[in-house]
């Protein structure tokens, strides 16, 4: 297994396991090939992808806003879970953090998403009760429920 920097190239591979995830919430225009270019462009050393035999077993997003670093989009091929591919993941994306200067990452997780919510408590990213997430969308789209 090998974790390298996603490539835009890797969309297609990296949106059908995002499909096949259960609890991933994705929409028509943040998620497009677009929507993830311009993402990959704007963060070009903090996206990795997990491969076994040239196969994209593992995906994760992150970015940051020169403050605070978020993740997004995590997601392994389910025949791959429990290996610790996940964490290897997480691992690479903290450590990537680190290196730009990002002390402190954080995520969005849906409330009805237990496997990822179990993972990413494992994982010592801990709920917080203090805020409220508020979004408004500027732009019409379409989430895509798996």
């Amino acid at each position: 297994m090998n974790i390298r920097i996603m490539k835009i190239s890797d969309y297609n591979e990296v949106y059908t396991l995002w499909l096949s995830c259960a609890g991933m919430g994705l929409n028509n225009l943040d998620d497009s090939r677009e929507g993830i270019g311009k993402f990959l462009n704007r963060n070009p050393d903090t996206c990795f992808v997990a491969e076994d035999n040239n196969n994209i077993i593992g995906v994760i997003m992150a970015g940051n806003d020169g403050r605070r670093g978020y993740i997004y989009h995590t997601a392994v091929r389910e025949e791959y879970r429990k290996q610790g591919i996940a964490s290897m993941l997480v691992d690479r994306v903290v450590v990537a953090m680190k290196d730009i200067g990002i002390n402190k990452v954080a995520l969005v997780v849906f409330d009805k998403n237990e496997k990822g919510n179990g993972f990413w408590e494992k994982m010592g990213f801990t709920q917080r009760d203090d805020l409220v997430y508020r979004n408004k969308s500027i732009v019409e789209m379409v989430r895509i429920d798996t």
